[in-house]
C-alpha cells in the first residue's frame, strides 16, 4: 500500500521534501546518510511571504551526555577519534550582567544547523549531504599552484597583503573568462570591475553591507541558502519570499499504479521540471522597497537551472523595477550536467542586464578546495564599489597565496584534462577540466540516485 507520505528526494544539491518536518538518519549498504528533512509546501511559503528584521527560531541542541546516564548508555560509541571538527556546541554566558550582543544578532547568536549535523556525522562515519563541501583532494595540479605561490624562487610574491579590490594576477584571469562568458561588446576592466573576498560568502555579505539599509527589502527565492536571510538581516533589511513553486505532474492513481508495477521510471525526474518559478508572484513581491534580488543558479538546495525563457522574464520584470539590482551566485556554475538541453546561464550575458548585475561566485566547489576561501564578485564598477567598499574595513583582502594559486587553477583548467585514477590506468581524456567535473559529479548523481531507488525512493 502507498505510503500516506508522498516522498520525494531531490538531488541537486539535496533538498529534501516531506509532507511531515523530520530529522532522520538512513543506512544504505555500509554508509550512512545524515539528512535534515523540512517542509516544502505552497502554503508554508505565502503564509510567511514577507518577514521583518526580528527573530529567527532556531532548535536547542540535543542534550548532553551528562544530562542522561540512560540516553548515553543507548548511544553508540564513536567511530572515529574525536577532533575539532567533532566539537559539541555550547551555550555561552557573560560574566558580566551588563554585558549584551548587538540588536543586530537578534535571533543569529545561536548556532546553525551545521553546527549540529555536521559533527553527527564525523562522529557516526555518516556520508554528509548537508554541508556543501567534498570530501576528495583538489586535483594536482592546484595544490602544485598553491605551492608555487608560497615558494619565493617562484617570483609570484605572493606571501604579503594583496591588493585590496583583488589580487591582480587572479583579476585580469577572471577579467578574461567573464569577458567571454558574459559577451557583453567590450573587455571587463580587472582594476575595477573584479573584486574578490574570502569566498562567495564574504563577497555577498560586503555587498549587502554596501547596498542594503534599515527599511530596504531583498526578495529571494524559497528554498533559500540560509546565509541569504542571515545576510540580509545584518544589513538591517528585511528577507522577502518568493517561493519556487512544485510542478506535479502526476495524480494520486497514476502514481499508485506507477509505483505498483515498476520503478523503471523513478529517478528520471528533472529538478527543472519539478521547480516552477511564476513571474507574476515575483513582480508582485517587488514594492518601492525593494533594493535587490538574490538569483541562485544553479539553485542550491533544489538543483533547478533557471532556463533561458525565465532568466528573460524575470529580467524584464527587473528592468520594469529600475531600483532593484540583481545579485546572481552562481558559485556551481560548472557542475553542469547537459549543457546542451540545460546550460547554464548568467543573468549579466543577457541585453540590458550586465549594469544591472552583480555576478559571484567562488573556486571552492569547482577545485575541491573550499577551505581555501577564494570568491569573487564581478560586474559594473559602481556595483563591484559596493563589495570593495566594505572589505577594505572588514577583512582588507582575501590571502594572497590562495588567490594567486587560483589564479593558476583558472588557467589550467581552461586547458585539456586528463582524468588518471580509472582502474585501467589509461586515464580518460576531458576538453577541460571543467568537463571532468562536472561528468565526475554526474557520475556519483547517478550512483546515489540508484541507490535511493533502489531503496524505494524517488529522487528528483
Amino acid at each position: 500500500m502507498r505510503n500516506q507520505h508522498h516522498h520525494r528526494l531531490i538531488v541537486g544539491n539535496l533538498f529534501f521534501r516531506y509532507h511531515t518536518l523530520i530529522n532522520t538518519a538512513c543506512t544504505y549498504g555500509t554508509s550512512a546518510f545524515t539528512t535534515s528533512i523540512g517542509v516544502n509546501t505552497s502554503t508554508t511559503y505565502t503564509q510567511r511571504r514577507r518577514i521583518t528584521n526580528t527573530q529567527i527560531t532556531m532548535a536547542p541542541p540535543p542534550p548532553s551526555s551528562s544530562s542522561s546516564s540512560s540516553a548515553a548508555a543507548s548511544t553508540p560509541a564513536p567511530t572515529k577519534p574525536a577532533t575539532a571538527a567533532m566539537a559539541t556546541t555550547t551555550a555561552f554566558s557573560s560574566p558580566s550582567p551588563a554585558f549584551q550582543l548587538s540588536n543586530r544578532l537578534n535571533g543569529l547568536d545561536k548556532p546553525t544547523v551545521w553546527h549540529e549535523f555536521s559533527p553527527l556525522a564525523s562522529q557516526y562515519g555518516a556520508v554528509n549531504l548537508g554541508q556543501g563541501f567534498p570530501d576528495w583532494d583538489p586535483p594536482q595540479f592546484a595544490i602544485d599552484a598553491l605551492n608555487t605561490s608560497i615558494d619565493p624562487s617562484s617570483g609570484r610574491n605572493a606571501n604579503q597583503y594583496a591588493r585590496s579590490y583583488a589580487h591582480m594576477p587572479l583579476a585580469q584571469v577572471l577579467a578574461e573568462d567573464y569577458t567571454k562568458r558574459l559577451d557583453i561588446g567590450r573587455d571587463i576592466d580587472p582594476s575595477t570591475e573584479v573584486a574578490t573576498a574570502v569566498g562567495c560568502t564574504n563577497a555577498l555579505f560586503c555587498a549587502l553591507q554596501g547596498m542594503i539599509g534599515p527599511g530596504d527589502e531583498v526578495l529571494l527565492l524559497e528554498p533559500a541558502f540560509d546565509v541569504y536571510i542571515a545576510q540580509t538581516q545584518f544589513a538591517g533589511g528585511s528577507p522577502v519570499f518568493v517561493p519556487l513553486r512544485t510542478a506535479e505532474t502526476e495524480t494520486e492513481a497514476e502514481a499508485e499504479a506507477e509505483e505498483s508495477t515498476s520503478n523503471q521510471k523513478k529517478g528520471t525526474r528533472m529538478a527543472n521540471d519539478a521547480f516552477t518559478l511564476d513571474l507574476e508572484e515575483l513582480e508582485n513581491a517587488i514594492t518601492d522597497k525593494t533594493k535587490a534580488f538574490i538569483l541562485n543558479t544553479p539553485h542550491n538546495p533544489t538543483g533547478k537551472m533557471f532556463t533561458k525563457t525565465e532568466m528573460e522574464g524575470i529580467a524584464s520584470i527587473m528592468k520594469r523595477h529600475p531600483q532593484v539590482t540583481i545579485i546572481s551566485d552562481e558559485v556551481y556554475e560548472h557542475i553542469v550536467f547537459d549543457k546542451e538541453a540545460s546550460p547554464h546561464i548568467s543573468m549579466a550575458s543577457l541585453p540590458g542586464m550586465y549594469e544591472r548585475t552583480l555576478t559571484l561566485s567562488s573556486s571552492g566547489k569547482t577545485f575541491s578546495a573550499t577551505g581555501w576561501k577564494v570568491g569573487w564578485a564581478v560586474g559594473p564598477q559602481h556595483l563591484v564599489n559596493a563589495v570593495t567598499a566594505v572589505q577594505q574595513w572588514v577583512n582588507f583582502s582575501a590571502p594572497t597565496p590562495n588567490q594567486d594559486a587560483i589564479a593558476q587553477c583558472l588557467i589550467k583548467a581552461r586547458e585539456p584534462y586528463c582524468d588518471e585514477s580509472n582502474s585501467n590506468g589509461t586515464g580518460e581524456h576531458y576538453e577541460s577540466f571543467y568537463a571532468f567535473v562536472a561528468a565526475e559529479y554526474k557520475r556519483k548523481r547517478g550512483l546515489l540516485v540508484d541507490a535511493l531507488v533502489s531503496a524505494g525512493m524517488d529522487p528528483i
